[in-house]
């Protein structure tokens, strides 16, 4: 984990429980004298990762319909230090927005990014009510006038009607759906399920998730290639674009299609948690002349 992530070395249930009471009638000890909670449950790991959000960063209000994906903070907001990073190491340090792409109800890349750094969001999302819980959210925690959402009537856009042409965003963040559709979504659940010693055939998500959060026709390839293009229609609207990429064979096509379509520079972040491996690519088309104009 990068060294600002407050989660490198567990979790601390004593302070967790004291500070969000709830969570306390999920917290067991394991056989091997582990003090910990049953990660194969839903309501579980939501009042896990509510917990984490209000004592370590300040949200005492997050609530959302169970049936919405419920964010891992570690994975999270690693994804946000590693961004941070990568700007400062582009001399980018002040009035940073962010476009969160696919906010979802948690709203939760806006409120750990503010948190952890001060940065500005907007958040776009598809789906209304998602995007009104998020709202919601926004508002209880007094964080409106530092993340603004808007919403995206049409599902094959990324960036019309949510970014105006002559808007600018220091970056872009993207958690995108990974499943082609809801057969290959329950298949990798069952798979998960199995790892954490559940012997069934019933597709119990643990982080939960709709369709629209999961699944995308044509996978997480179409929707990452699409959201390529896209970004070359707006080069200097953004300095540094990025997306999460679950699947490694996907990030040596990106970068093939980021070459023709004329990125001057591709970046590949590796999040390592635990025993999962993930990566952030990041992109963009500033030539370095810009990157050094870039306000």
């Amino acid at each position: 984990m990068h060294k600002n992530n407050k989660h490198s070395k567990g979790y601390d249930f004593d302070i967790l429980v004291k500070s969000s009471p709830k969570l306390e009638e999920f917290v067991f000890t394991n056989t091997f004298g582990n003090v910990t909670i049953d990660f194969g449950k839903p309501k579980a790991v939501k009042a896990l990762n509510t917990a984490l959000l209000k004592q370590y960063y300040g949200i005492d209000y997050w609530d959302f319909p169970d049936e919405n994906l419920c964010p891992p903070i570690p994975g999270r907001v690693e994804y946000i230090h590693l961004l941070n990073a990568l700007l400062k190491r582009s001399g980018v340090n002040e009035n940073i927005t962010v476009l969160d792409i696919g906010t979802g109800a948690t709203c939760i890349y806006p409120l750990l990014g503010h948190a952890e750094y001060n940065w500005n969001f907007i958040g776009s999302e598809i789906d209304k009510n998602a995007l009104d819980n998020a709202k919601l959210i926004v508002e209880k925690n007094k964080l409106s006038n530092h993340i603004k959402l808007r919403f995206q009537d049409n599902p094959q856009s990324i960036f019309t009607n949510v970014l105006h042409p002559s808007e600018k965003v220091t970056a872009t963040i993207c958690n995108p759906p990974f499943y082609k559709n809801e057969e290959e979504a329950n298949e990798k659940t069952l798979l998960k399920q199995k790892g954490l010693g559940k012997q069934t055939n019933k597709v119990v998500r643990n982080f939960s998730g709709t369709a629209k959060e999961l699944w995308y026709p044509g996978g997480e390839k179409a929707f990452v290639h699409n959201y390529l293009y896209q970004s070359s229609l707006l080069k200097t609207n953004c300095f540094w674009f990025s997306c999460l990429v679950s699947k490694t064979q996907h990030v040596l096509s990106m970068e093939t299609s980021l070459k023709k379509l004329g990125a001057t520079d591709f970046k590949i972040l590796q999040i390592a948690l635990g025993n999962k491996i993930s990566r952030v690519v990041a992109w963009t088309f500033l030539s370095e002349a810009q990157q050094k104009e870039w306000k």
